[in-house]
């Protein structure tokens, strides 16, 4: 029996434009539940197979880790002023929900004073 050498694999299958949409719109929706975990998850699957998901993945990411940062803030300073931690989450509903609508489009979306920690 003689072995037969495989070709070397191509790399990821690229998304569909339609496939990227909706991954990325769960990366984003997936924050308002589940925090930074789902923009992560898919960042790390998907990453190569598309730049708009790709991107918008990222996008997600560095809000729901600058989302972190501010509630664990807020929650300190909660004991001072009692409602940054409503604003907080308030303000990362509106968002992810901004967030979702323009990539449902097709548009690049960035979320207004976040911290870009994953490039």
């Amino acid at each position: 029996m003689s072995y037969a050498p495989q070709p070397p694999a191509a790399g990821p299958t690229p998304l569909r434009p339609d496939e990227e949409r909706t991954w990325s719109l769960l990366s984003h929706l997936g924050g308002i539940i589940f925090g930074f975990i789902p923009s992560l998850v898919i960042w790390l699957v998907f990453k190569g197979r598309g730049p708009f998901l790709e991107d918008q993945a990222k996008e997600a990411l560095n809000f729901q880790i600058t989302v972190t940062i501010a509630a664990i803030v807020g929650f300190v300073i909660s004991f001072i002023i009692p409602p940054i931690g409503l604003l907080v989450w308030l303000a990362n509903i509106v968002f992810c929900i901004l967030a979702a609508v323009a990539v449902n489009k097709g548009t690049w979306y960035r979320y207004p004073a976040t911290l870009r920690l994953v490039k």
